[in-house]
């Protein structure tokens, strides 16, 4: 089995230690870890935020709602609950840091940053998947329920940060069931 070249190896270091430490980790850090020289960073990514950016849009977050809604069958009210389920599983477990897309953007001051696009075009991807699931439920305001669940979703991965012991997917899954439950009007 041949060794990953250091593109790949950036790629993994960077997604490592932004998830564990932050997008401000040094880029000796980062460096260290892929066991790469500085020149593969620029000749690579141009620099450090392109790298970051390329971590965002490369991360699979958005495969594991979509592999969770999919292990729940072909109802779409079981597949946006299974989401939450999946969140009591991640948000517990001892290696969880929260929303490295949420991090990301919260931390980058610069609005040039180009991992801003990413964390956009992630979240927007994530409401479409929703807005689509509650169509097919029959929601009378798809895209307006699929900005309720994101908030929870937001709600809950900040939550379990600073009280993971409260379970809070459980809650925000029990408020996910409002959502999923609204009629015409």
């Amino acid at each position: 089995m041949s060794r990953p070249g250091p593109r790949e190896r950036l790629l993994e270091a960077a997604s490592d230690l932004t998830y564990e430490q932050g997008v401000h980790v040094g880029v000796d850090a980062i460096l260290k870890r892929a066991d790469v020289a500085r020149r593969s960073l620029y000749q690579h990514f141009g620099g450090k935020d392109e790298l970051i950016a390329e971590t965002l849009r490369q991360a699979d977050v958005y495969d594991r709602y979509r592999r969770a809604m999919d292990e729940a069958g072909g109802r779409p009210r079981d597949r946006i609950l299974a989401v939450f389920d999946r969140l009591e599983e991640i948000t517990t477990a001892p290696s969880f840091r929260g929303c490295r897309y949420t991090a990301a953007e919260l931390s980058l001051t610069d609005p040039e940053h180009p991992a801003h696009a990413e964390v956009r075009a992630y979240k927007d991807r994530l409401h479409r998947l929703f807005a689509d699931e509650l169509q097919r439920h029959g929601h009378p305001t798809p895209d307006a329920g699929a900005d309720q669940i994101l908030v929870l979703i937001d709600g809950l991965l900040a939550h379990a940060l600073t009280r993971p012991d409260a379970h809070p997917a459980l809650a925000a899954r029990d408020l996910a069931e409002f959502v999923l439950d609204q009629k015409a009007g």
